[in-house]
């Protein structure tokens, strides 16, 4: 007798994608006005193909949200910009540096450009009238995004409070907002920096070029590599060194640390991954160093 089983069962990347282009589809069906944020990094890039997945052959049903801190790499914003164009998406840009002409940011001459997105992002949430915000957090990256919810409620001033978390049973979601409220919605939460790179090699996803190692100016500070620029110059003893170096992560350039590597492609990147013992935030996000709770304080005045 011919057996007719045939076995279904998924492996771990289509099970994430799965579970992903599920939470894509639930947000779509169930908020009125749900944005994307999309940095050109390769969570977001990630995300994106998976939205793209989720509705394809129709376009996004929602636009893309950048906060533009004005100190992000060129690489990062050319893939952004050939992403927006072959999607046919509609791209929202946040500036930082109008936030704080406009008095909705306050530059002390201290705090980091990074920070200061908050401002710029809540303003635009709020002028905007969204009700849901994608992200691309993922819980391996950092003790206050593990233990974040994929439905993270914000209440009217956009903050955060982990206490006050909604229970996520079946994977069955609580969407109820009320006015000036919004939900920010992280489909990648289950994923680890390891599944990024798989997916990335298996989809062949185009992502900015700093990911892979290439020859840069960097300076030694606080433990990090930083890429010598208009805001990173040398300073007391420091020396210039050129080095073959790849970035694990993007963001403000003055921020953001680079990797002694010679992984030139995604096959490569994923080796070294598998051997890395510190998160792709601890170990280039400078950011996230100014206390044990940096990124929960943040999160909870409104960041990613």
């Amino acid at each position: 007798m011919t057996n007719t089983h045939v076995d279904y069962q998924l492996s771990q990347l289509d099970q994430l994608e799965a579970e992903s282009i599920h939470i894509f589809r639930e947000v779509a069906a169930e908020f009125e006005k749900p944005v994307l944020m999309f940095s050109g990094g390769k969570d977001s890039i990630v995300m994106l193909r998976l939205a793209e997945k989720a509705f394809f052959p129709a376009k996004l049903p929602f636009p893309l949200l950048q906060v533009d801190t004005g100190l992000d790499f060129d690489e990062v914003l050319s893939t952004r910009d050939s992403w927006v164009e072959r999607l046919g998406a509609r791209l929202v840009v946040a500036s930082v540096e109008d936030a704080i002409k406009a008095g909705h940011v306050v530059d002390d001459g201290k705090t980091s450009r990074n920070r200061q997105q908050i401002g710029a992002l809540l303003n635009a949430i709020e002028e905007n009238g969204f009700t849901a915000a994608f992200g691309g957090g993922r819980r391996d990256e950092e003790k206050a995004r593990a233990k974040e919810r994929v439905y993270s409620h914000r209440d009217d001033f956009g903050q955060w409070d982990p206490k006050m978390q909604r229970p996520e049973l079946w994977s069955l979601y609580n969407g109820r907002i009320h006015a000036g409220e919004h939900m920010r919605i992280f489909p990648l939460s289950n994923w680890t920096e390891l599944d990024i790179w798989h997916y990335i090699h298996r989809e062949q996803i185009e992502i900015p070029s700093i990911y892979f190692a290439h020859e840069r100016e960097v300076v030694e500070r606080d433990g990090m590599l930083l890429s010598i620029g208009p805001e990173i110059q040398p300073k007391g003893g420091e020396t210039v060194e050129k080095k073959m170096v790849r970035f694990r992560t993007v963001g403000d350039r003055t921020q953001t640390g680079c990797v002694e590597s010679v992984a030139t492609d995604t096959a490569a990147i994923i080796d070294e991954i598998a051997i890395a013992r510190v998160t792709e935030r601890g170990a280039t996000r400078g950011d996230d160093r100014f206390s044990e709770a940096a990124m929960e304080d943040r999160k909870k005045e409104g960041y990613f």
